[in-house]
């Protein structure tokens, strides 16, 4: 391979895309047999594809806050989306180091969460309006903020760059602007002999919410995982006007690229209708590809596991910067060289989103253990063979006690050991109010309670609650 160059100081830049609710299962790069993102294909085939990568730590403030800081949930000590107060000013983050090192640093769409400390330029965009036809151009609006930023930031040439994009498309709600609603579709949404779509709607604390984005008497619920997956061919489409940009700008070969996402995405599975929560690899599970030529291979796909923690470390690995940091994570680049085959197989996860749920996932098991009450009336402990069963269909608590002890046993002692490494109680048990309403107390006392209680019903207050903390 040829070397890559660099930039005038000598380090190369950085464009960091952030999908919020990008699942790999629903990518044609990582599989999925409807061609989703044949942009985002050509993209991998130029750099290193990870196919095991998790997001440990649910929803998008406490998984952001892990890809920019190399940390895990007690590095941060923030596990709710709706944090209180800043990140943890224990930590660094990855725009302070690279602004610390001569950086020109900038993010588009992530103004006010606590993950998105520390960089110079905080730009915003206008993606949740609806047109006219009740569309939304999330992935364009992106565009039309990003383009001339990489213009500016390409011009100062003394200078590298860290750009980083929060995409909202497929992040509900599932509006894809035409042609992309119904390239995946061509049945009848409404076909009254369909009634998969009755329990959604029945679910009293989302059914306002979609009933504002979903069509009237809507009743297929492949409609509407066809329009996930439109929203997810537009965002692989715009992506496209941005990797076009950086050829126009001789930028490939001193940029590296990054795709990467917050979260996965649950659409008809596990009763947590399209939406992410829930500690189930749909969830957990997120999309990783790195291009940087000359640095890191062309056409590789990496099945070792790794997590969010990992990307940190290897980002400075390949800038050559050197600190005296304390990471979670471990570089990946081990695993490129072949030096490693995986890195951590078994680790904890955590959720704080509409449900406060904990567990330990190793490659054949996984646990999940309430916190509290949930407003799906679930057990309180999970576990599932993710060996014979990896959709996680059928809870062998029960049946499997030994094991859960186990494993609940391996969690403890994890827990234990990071709350004497970083001097705190595990910020699970103490993140008070998660769940947006302090009245109710630090826990809900009751599945019916929660249920009662949790509700969201229209897209300005779903972006107000799901991309932003309270």
């Amino acid at each position: 391979m040829a070397p890559a160059t660099k930039t005038k100081n000598g380090k190369p830049n950085l464009l960091l895309i952030g999908v919020d609710s990008l699942v790999p299962t629903h990518m044609s790069a990582y599989g999925y047999p409807r061609l989703t993102t044949p942009h985002i294909d050509r993209f991998a085939r130029d750099g290193v594809l990870f196919e095991n990568t998790f997001c440990p730590h649910v929803p998008t403030t406490p998984g952001y806050g892990s890809m920019l800081t190399g940390r895990d949930c007690f590095g941060t000590n923030c596990v709710a989306l709706r944090h209180k107060g800043p990140l943890w000013d224990r930590v660094k983050t990855l725009p302070e180091v690279l602004g610390e090192n001569g950086y020109n640093t900038t993010i588009v769409g992530f103004t006010g969460n606590p993950a998105s400390r520390g960089f110079q330029n905080y730009l915003n965009y206008s993606g949740w309006g609806a047109s006219e036809d009740g569309r939304m151009a999330k992935a364009q609006k992106l565009n039309e903020v990003t383009v001339p930023e990489i213009e500016r930031l390409a011009a100062e040439d003394k200078q590298p760059f860290f750009l980083m994009l929060r995409h909202m498309d497929p992040h509900s709600p599932y509006l894809p602007p035409a042609p992309f609603e119904r390239i995946f579709y061509h049945g009848n949404e409404c076909d009254p002999s369909n009634n998969s779509m009755r329990p959604v709607m029945e679910f009293k604390p989302f059914r306002d919410y979609f009933a504002t984005w979903m069509p009237p008497g809507i009743t297929d619920k492949d409609y509407v995982i066809a329009q996930y997956d439109g929203a997810v061919a537009y965002m692989d489409a715009c992506l496209q006007t941005l990797f076009a940009e950086l050829e126009r700008l001789d930028l490939v070969e001193n940029t590296i690229v990054v795709l990467n996402a917050d979260h996965g995405e649950t659409l008809y599975d596990h009763e947590c209708w399209f939406d992410h929560h829930g500690t189930y690899d749909n969830t957990l599970r997120v999309p990783l590809i790195i291009r940087y030529p000359g640095k890191v291979p062309s056409g590789m796909r990496i099945a070792g596991y790794n997590q969010h923690k990992d990307l940190v470390p290897t980002l400075l690995e390949l800038m050559e910067i050197e600190t005296d940091l304390e990471f979670d994570g471990q570089s990946l680049m081990p695993l490129v060289r072949g030096e490693k085959d995986q890195l951590d197989t078994e680790f904890y996860i955590t959720e704080c989103t509409w449900m406060r749920k904990h567990g330990w996932r190793t490659p054949e098991w996984k646990l999940i253990v309430a916190l509290e009450p949930d407003f799906h009336f679930k057990p309180p402990v999970e576990l599932y063979n993710l060996v014979q069963d990896p959709e996680e269909n059928r809870n062998l608590a029960e049946a499997e006690p030994d094991v859960v002890a186990l494993l609940k046993k391996r969690m403890e002692a994890f827990i234990a050991r990071r709350e004497k490494e970083m001097g705190i109680t595990n910020p699970m048990l103490t993140q008070g109010a998660w769940h947006g309403h302090p009245e109710v107390g630090p826990a809900f006392k009751s599945s019916q309670q929660a249920y009662d209680t949790l509700h969201i019903g229209d897209p300005q207050q779903a972006a107000k609650l799901q991309a932003k903390p309270r």
